[in-house]
């Protein structure tokens, strides 16, 4: 790498060649680069000149930044010309700027950003770093080596709490001063560091990541030691910095003392950390969150992504760097245990709780194999997928592991439900990992379990919130005959929800007698809607005292309307007197409910300075309708100024007080400050001024005075006034604009714009795209894109073919686990509900209850069918 011109220096003719390539580029002097660079004007023109010295590393790296370089690359060619100057081979390690953290050993997090096959290494995004203690500490020891003294620093915690991390982002004020950075590792980290430790030149980084692969190793860990200390005690060979990572049990197993007379393998490592170790702690502290959460919000998707799972426990780290192993290893698991991991994943997106029985998992998991691999399951099949899914990865985290939950201590506060016991889990538990959990939400959101699933939890699951809300999953899925049997299993084990259900459908039966019953059920586990219903009943049947006492039982339990409609009903009736004694024992309670009945009773007489009184104390006690009230009443007194204060403060606790004044103004006649009180609030729902007065001006037949209001909240990026104009520009036959209208409505998060949008299609007989439309509106969770079925039966002549196409649709529709949509179009599709696989249930009831307790009616793989249980007969469909 030799030259004539340059001391036959090739690496130094380039280096210069490149320099003044890049001077002529940016049209500058030398001594303008001098003061751009912050250098003085002989140094830079030395480092131009033919037969110069080699210019020093911090001055290539000052002209490069000048200058628009390369500064790794130009760097590069300056550790070159100076080791080839003097003929010697250059020492370990390459600069760090063309180093990639992740060869590093720096762990990745998230998904990769360069295609398959690139051949790219380690192009994986970083998320963003939040700073801790110890990076001050490692700062420190930074600016130690920056300054010419060597040091060494070895970060000691458990796997993946962001020890090699900080060691990266430790080094990079080094990298603009033309630091090296060494990984030795071939062909073994031992044998590398032992090799060429000698070799180590000045300006150096000694990464010894994992480092009980060197101070561990039983045969050369004790030279790895003494050449290390070496290093840094000679000041000749400095500086350098030697950075080390090591899991705690490494730390002490190499810093603990000897037992007397004993065996000493570690004294040389002991002797090398002794005051060297810094601890990484294992979870971020508030601060750190704090930070953590700042980025987020400031557009870093990672960080974003895993405070969505470790928010409390501040176990940031560990889920960034376990996130890609346990995608990974759920992508390449056996059949069995990905099986077991699609139950857990269902399981938890359906709402059972953290801890998943053994039992469950294990009888749920079959239906999730095709037939082939379900026909070569083994005798131990589950526990060779449960010790499979039991490995840990990076964070010391498991796909699914085995689990302990904590007994609940609660102090002993009597209540309705205090001696009720606590279900019990029997047998192990495992949780499925955080990050799979969400990823299976995501991926399977559209997916209903199979037949074993659904057998697997009525068989073995016992905690009523757990069978509740399967049995609405299965409602919503519109897997009636399952719903059914849950909902009893949730009410023999003690829901109050599933016992109130029953209860309103042997209500509904005409089943009062057996109505009431359950309602007791239900009240004595607690339930509010229980209690208020009883209440109810108490006063129509003129136990006024049994209803009070019912009634102040479900204002403990939460439910203030059941003494509110108590009392209404019984001022309707004319007894004030009753009324008015009714709130004021629940006034004992500090009840905001009471105090604001007591208000509406005063108003109603007149009294207005006492109705008032009693809305303060409403609002004092948290009630946000009373300070509406107390604005009306203002205004009804002239009092503007006040009112507007009092409704923006009920706005502020998240009531539409603002909306109401507006209304009022627009119905005395008061259309200006109407509409300049809108103006002051422009929020983006149905529900602002702006759009409730276009409404009534267009009720009124002023169209024109309604799309200029509808106009000037759409300018304010409100997406229902967007549809409001949309559906006007349609029915004047604009619809190229009302297309464009429905679809900024949609952008600004207007799913109801998407279904406008079908109509237009169904009208032009453009079903495709009708469909195509549906479709869309369900992936962004439309709850009631079935709205085009019926719109469907209504422009299709062919019955037979509407059928086909709404059946297609709303089998797509139920899988998402819609609920709000149109029973009425799926009872007629599928009027005994669809069992698992999607296939229609045949006619079925159940024997213990005559067919009272059908209330919770409100891609095919196919194993050996498991029918849902306790059904009676399966009648004939014929």
């Amino acid at each position: 790498m030799h030259d004539n011109q340059n001391g036959d220096n090739l690496a130094l003719t380039d280096l210069r060649r490149r320099l003044e390539a890049g001077l002529a580029h940016i049209r500058l002097n030398k001594t303008d680069l001098a003061r751009r660079a912050g250098l003085g004007r002989t140094t830079v023109s030395e480092a131009f000149q033919d037969g110069g010295p080699v210019p020093s590393a911090e001055t290539v790296a000052a002209l490069a930044r000048a200058l628009g370089l390369p500064v790794g690359e130009l760097l590069e060619l300056q550790r070159d010309a100076a080791g080839s100057g003097g003929g010697e081979r250059p020492g370990p390690g390459r600069l760090i700027g063309v180093w990639e953290p992740h060869d590093l050993e720096v762990h990745p997090a998230g998904h990769s950003s360069i295609g398959e096959g690139s051949g790219a290494s380690g192009a994986r995004v970083l998320p963003g770093y939040v700073r801790r203690e110890h990076d001050r500490v490692l700062d420190e020891a930074v600016a130690d080596v920056a300054g010419g003294r060597s040091r060494i620093v070895v970060l000691v915690g458990t796997s993946s709490t962001g020890k090699t991390r900080a060691c990266w982002e430790a080094v990079q004020p080094l990298a603009d001063r033309g630091w090296r950075l060494w990984h030795p590792f071939d062909p073994t980290r031992a044998e590398a560091a032992l090799e060429d430790l000698h070799r180590v030149q000045p300006r150096t980084v000694v990464w010894l990541n994992e480092a009980q692969h060197y101070l561990g190793h039983r045969a050369a860990g004790e030279q790895i030691a003494a050449a290390v200390h070496h290093l840094l005690v000679t000041p000749e060979r400095g500086p350098v910095l030697v950075l080390g990572t090591l899991w705690p049990e490494y730390a002490h197993q190499y810093t603990t003392l000897p037992a007397p007379g004993g065996e000493d393998p570690h004294s040389r490592a002991r002797e090398l950390l002794s005051g060297r170790i810094l601890a990484v702690p294992d979870s971020f502290d508030g601060a750190a969150l704090a930070e953590a959460t700042a980025l987020a919000k400031d557009g870093d998707p990672l960080l974003a992504d895993a405070l969505t799972r470790a928010p409390t426990d501040g176990r940031i780290t560990q889920d960034l760097a376990g996130a890609p192993e346990l995608l990974s290893r759920y992508q390449h698991a056996t059949p069995a245990a990905k099986a077991l991991l699609e139950a857990a994943m269902d399981a938890r997106r359906l709402g059972v709780g953290l801890h998943l029985p053994q039992a469950f998992l294990t009888d749920a998991a079959p239906d999730y194999l095709n037939q082939n691999d379900y026909d070569q399951l083994t005798d131990n099949w589950a526990e060779t997928a449960f010790a499979e899914l039991a490995e840990p990865v990076h964070g010391k985290q498991a796909p699914l592991r085995r689990t302990t939950p904590r007994p609940l201590r609660r102090p002993p506060t009597p209540s309705i439900a205090a001696a009720l016991p606590s279900p019990q889990l029997a047998g192990p538990v495992f949780r499925l990992a955080d990050y799979l959990e969400q990823h299976g939400r995501t991926t399977r959101k559209a997916l209903c379990p199979p037949a074993s699933f659904w057998h697997a939890a009525h068989t073995h699951l016992t905690h009523p919130d757990d069978l509740d809300n399967l049995a609405e999953a299965a409602v919503n899925r519109h897997r009636l005959q399952w719903a059914h049997h849950l909902c009893h299993r949730a009410a023999d084990h003690g829901s109050a929800d599933a016992l109130y259900d029953l209860a309103m459908a042997r209500e509904k039966a005409g089943d009062r007698q057996g109505a009431e019953g359950l309602f007791r059920k239900a009240a004595d586990h607690g339930s509010a809607n229980a209690l208020h219903r009883l209440a109810w009943a108490r006063e129509k049947a003129g136990d006024r005292q049994g209803a009070d006492t019912l009634a102040l039982q479900a204002l403990d339990h939460g439910r203030a309307d059941a003494l509110h409609r108590l009392a209404w009903a019984r001022e309707k009736a004319g007894d004030r007197e009753g009324a008015e004694s009714l709130y004021r024992q629940a006034a004992e309670h500090d009840s905001a409910t009471a105090f604001y009945g007591l208000g509406e009773m005063r108003e109603r007489a007149g009294d207005w300075k006492g109705a008032e009184s009693l809305y303060r104390q409403a609002a004092d006690h948290g009630d946000a309708a009373a300070l509406d009230r107390l604005a009306l009443l203002r205004e009804w007194a002239g009092d503007r100024e006040g009112a507007e204060a009092l409704a923006r403060q009920a706005v502020d606790h998240g009531h539409r007080a603002l909306l109401h004044l507006v209304m009022f103004r627009e119905k005395s006649g008061d259309r200006e400050g109407a509409e300049a009180l809108a103006r002051q609030t422009v929020d983006d729902s149905s529900l602002n001024p702006l759009c409730s007065l276009a409404q009534r001006r267009k009720d009124a037949g002023d169209q024109e005075g309604a799309n200029d209001l509808y106009q000037q909240a759409a300018d304010h990026g409100n997406a229902y006034a967007m549809h409001s104009l949309a559906l006007s520009r349609e029915l004047a036959g604009d619809l190229k604009g009302a297309e464009d209208l429905y679809w900024q409505a949609f952008d600004h998060g207007d799913l109801d714009a998407l279904r406008s949008l079908m109509m237009m299609r169904l009208k032009t007989e453009d079903r495709e795209g009708a469909e195509a439309l549906a479709r869309q509106a369900l992936e962004h969770g439309d709850p009631d894109v079935l709205y085009l079925l019926a719109a469907l039966q209504e422009v299709v002549a062919d019955r037979d073919r509407w059928r086909a196409e709404a059946e297609a649709m709303a089998l797509l529709a139920v899988d998402h686990g819609i609920h709000s949509f149109s029973r009425a179009i799926l009872e007629e599709l599928w009027p005994h509900g669809l069992d698992p696989d999607g296939t229609p249930t045949p006619p079925w009831h159940d024997p213990r209850t005559g067919g009272h307790d059908r209330m919770r009616l409100p891609s095919v793989r196919r194993l050996p069918l498991r029918a849902a249980p306790l059904t009676g007969e399966r009648q004939s469909s014929r």
